[in-house]
C-alpha cells in the first residue's frame, strides 16, 4: 500500500489533537483531510486537505462517510460515524486514542442511546471528563503505533 492509499481522515470540529496529528502524518509522509464546518478556522498546511462544509448539524459527518475508505485512519469522537468508518474497513481512533473495533463500538452506540433516553427524560450527567494532556500522549501514542503497523504491514 502506498501512502496515497491511506489518508488520516479527521473529523475536525472539536478535535483537540489537530496539531499532533499534522506532526506525526508529516513524519510518516501520510495526507491528512480535515473536515469541519465553516463555524471553524482550520490553518492550511503542507499535506492537509482542509475541506469546510456547512453548519448543518451532520454535514461534516456525512461528508466524512462519504470520503472514508478501507485502509484509512478515521479520528473522530462520534460513534455513529466511528461506525461507518469500521464498516468501510477504516482504521477508526477516538481523540483520547481508543481504538474503536468491532468488539467495542455495538456497546459504545447502546451506552451513547441509553444517554440520550435518559437525557430526554430530563436526567442529564456530568457530560463528557475534561481532556488532559494525559489523554493527548495517549492519542499520540496509539497513532505512532497504528501508523508503524500499517507500515510494517505494507509499503506505506
Amino acid at each position: 500500500m502506498s501512502s496515497e492509499e491511506l489518508t488520516i481522515i479527521v473529523d475536525a470540529d472539536a478535535c483537540p489533537v489537530k496539531k499532533e496529528i499534522v506532526l506525526t502524518a508529516k513524519a510518516f509522509r501520510v495526507p491528512v483531510a480535515m473536515v469541519a464546518s465553516y463555524d471553524h478556522r482550520l490553518q492550511p498546511e503542507e499535506g492537509v486537505r482542509i475541506v469546510q462544509v456547512d453548519r448543518s448539524q451532520q454535514s461534516a459527518d456525512l461528508f466524512i462517510a462519504n470520503l472514508v475508505k478501507a485502509h484509512d485512519i478515521l479520528v473522530t469522537q462520534d460513534f455513529g460515524l466511528a461506525a461507518i468508518g469500521l464498516a468501510k474497513g477504516a482504521v477508526v481512533l477516538s481523540n483520547r486514542g481508543q481504538i474503536y473495533n468491532n468488539e467495542n463500538i455495538g456497546f459504545l452506540l447502546e451506552r451513547r442511546h441509553e444517554h440520550a433516553k435518559q437525557r430526554r427524560n430530563g436526567h442529564y450527567g456530568k457530560g463528557p471528563k475534561p481532556f488532559t494532556e494525559e489523554d493527548r500522549v495517549n492519542f499520540l501514542h496509539t497513532l505512532t503505533k497504528t501508523l508503524e503497523h500499517l507500515q510494517e504491514n505494507s509499503s506505506l
